[in-house]
């Protein structure tokens, strides 16, 4: 499944984007008066292969959750049974995401690929047998989120005593992100959002940081849940013992994210390339989906085509890793919950880009003078 996916990842369409910019030059605005979300329609023209491209109605956000082995470091304050907990919380509806879904119209899904305790979720929400991808997901609008259980293992091993997943476990996890991606589309989500869940799940995204940009770990690791001085030090030191034990090598990404990434990382992963294969837009959250998205790009450089960056993370290695994809943030706020919170505020933002194309007149249509 992983290779077929990486071969059906092709570049933009340049006739497509060509015709963008011209409708572009055309519309009863100043050249360029949109700043970025001109560049972001003409590259979603590419994506799709035509001007203007779709409209991305029927968001759907993935929350991909598992726990980590490097907890046992002590690199959070937070008991790990809090990864399962939050599973319950969104699935009950009360958490951030659900809020910025609701308002956003975007269903949700929640992928138990790999928690490492029981989940205190109510049957209702498992995911359904019927094989109908559509109601399996909630899709359309913001109902309760459906759980799908796909734990590839139940957490990450120590990443500082061994490596995180074996690589069989590792591309397991990819293709379960490929998977959701997959039957998302299916069901007629227009733009894939990232989400994420798990205790400690800031220490592997700095590890992958830096082994994907050869960026010293204290530039990529930041303090996750909101760590104090001498435990922010510990987990640098703690990411850099991993990264020379393993010394991964960034041009083979599955062997990265087996040695020093988590599970839901190897998930996004693999649900970027899915979107990118099926030339649908992916927007990526904060550091989690940043690192994920490193992966990705790592497997195929023009799966970056189907990435927007949604938010500007506070943990310092998402900056350091959406230098290196070549991506903008859209909106920059300050946050760190992930979750899928800071695609969702963006959400609206890529609406608008394309929505311009669609509906704002030309000179020639609105009879307005050109300068």
């Amino acid at each position: 499944m992983l290779e077929n996916t990486i071969a059906a990842v092709g570049p933009l369409d340049e006739a497509a984007m060509t015709a963008a910019r011209g409708l572009q030059a055309r519309l009863t605005k100043p050249a360029g008066s949109l700043g970025a979300l001109e560049d972001l329609a003409v590259r979603l023209a590419g994506l799709a292969g035509i001007c203007p491209p779709p409209l991305p109605d029927r968001a759907a956000v993935a929350i991909f959750a598992g726990d980590h082995g490097v907890h046992a470091q002590q690199v959070s304050p937070w008991p790990q049974e809090v990864t399962g907990q939050m599973v319950g919380n969104f699935l009950a509806g009360g958490a951030v995401v659900n809020a910025f879904a609701r308002q956003a119209g975007a269903s949700v899904a929640v992928i138990d690929v790999g928690v490492a305790g029981a989940l205190p979720v109510p049957d209702a929400t498992t995911d359904d047998a019927s094989g109908d991808a559509e109601a399996r997901y909630g899709l359309p609008g913001p109902q309760l989120p459906r759980l799908v259980s796909a734990p590839v293992r139940r957490g990450t091993r120590d990443m500082t005593a061994t490596a995180a997943m074996t690589r069989d476990e590792a591309r397991a996890a990819v293709e379960v992100g490929l998977s959701i991606a997959a039957e998302l589309v299916d069901a007629g989500a227009g733009i894939l959002l990232t989400g994420d869940m798990g205790i400690a799940n800031t220490t592997p995204a700095a590890a992958l940081i830096a082994a994907f940009t050869g960026i010293d770990a204290a530039e990529t690791t930041g303090r996750g849940s909101g760590v104090d001085d001498p435990t922010y030090q510990h987990k640098i030191g703690v990411v850099r013992a991993a990264l020379r034990l393993h010394s991964p090598d960034p041009a083979d990404p599955l062997g990265v994210l087996a040695a020093v990434g988590g599970l839901e990382h190897a998930a996004l992963a693999g649900f970027v390339l899915g979107a990118a294969a099926r030339r649908i837009p992916v927007l990526l959250d904060g550091v989690i989906a940043a690192s994920a998205a490193l992966a990705a790009a790592a497997f195929t450089p023009d799966s970056v085509s189907a990435m927007i960056a949604g938010h500007r993370s506070a943990e310092p290695g998402a900056t350091v890793a959406l230098r290196q994809l070549g991506l903008t943030p859209l909106v920059d706020l300050g946050l760190r919950l992930g979750e899928g919170t800071g695609a969702l505020l963006a959400l609206p933002v890529v609406t608008g880009a394309v929505r311009v194309l669609h509906e704002v007149a030309t000179f020639d249509s609105a009879g307005v003078a050109e300068k």
